[in-house]
């Protein structure tokens, strides 16, 4: 069933913050810490030093009334760069990848910052930032294609 969560960025201590959520929130973590080692290498992409491939790729943990907060670390070995701003951002995860499109579309015209959703090893997931300013995601999980 399609759902929102909440997105957040950290400055390399995403696993600190979710342990401590994961204590305050008296919850498990929905599924283990996908750690950045744990990405096949794509095309382009820079090599990871051994501390960066420990770092969190994503974490998520049910909080309150059904509402997920999920995380990350930025590494600006990979070219980003943590400010505030882009340390949030409105996960959508709809029920198909032609509902991700549509919203996709609608969400980035007269943005910035946007990659099309496309397939990944996880599903089929993208992002961007509306002319508003706020940070969206799309994904549609393997599972649910």
């Amino acid at each position: 069933m399609a759902n929102v969560s909440i997105y957040l960025n950290f400055n390399g201590n995403a696993e600190e913050a979710f342990n401590s959520y994961k204590r305050i929130f008296k919850n498990e973590f929905s599924s283990p810490i996908m750690r950045m080692g744990d990405m096949p290498s794509q095309p382009g992409m820079p090599s990871l030093s051994e501390e960066d491939k420990k770092k969190v790729m994503h974490v998520a943990l049910p909080i309150l009334g059904g509402t997920e907060i999920m995380g990350t670390d930025i590494l600006e070995s990979m070219g980003h760069k943590l400010i505030e701003g882009n340390n949030v951002t409105i996960s959508l995860n709809p029920d198909t990848k032609e509902e991700a499109d549509r919203l996709y579309k609608e969400l980035s015209q007269n943005g910035a910052d946007g990659v099309a959703p496309h397939d990944e090893f996880w599903g089929y997931w993208g992002t961007c930032k509306d002319k508003f300013g706020v940070r969206w995601m799309f994904n549609v999980m393997k599972s649910a294609n």
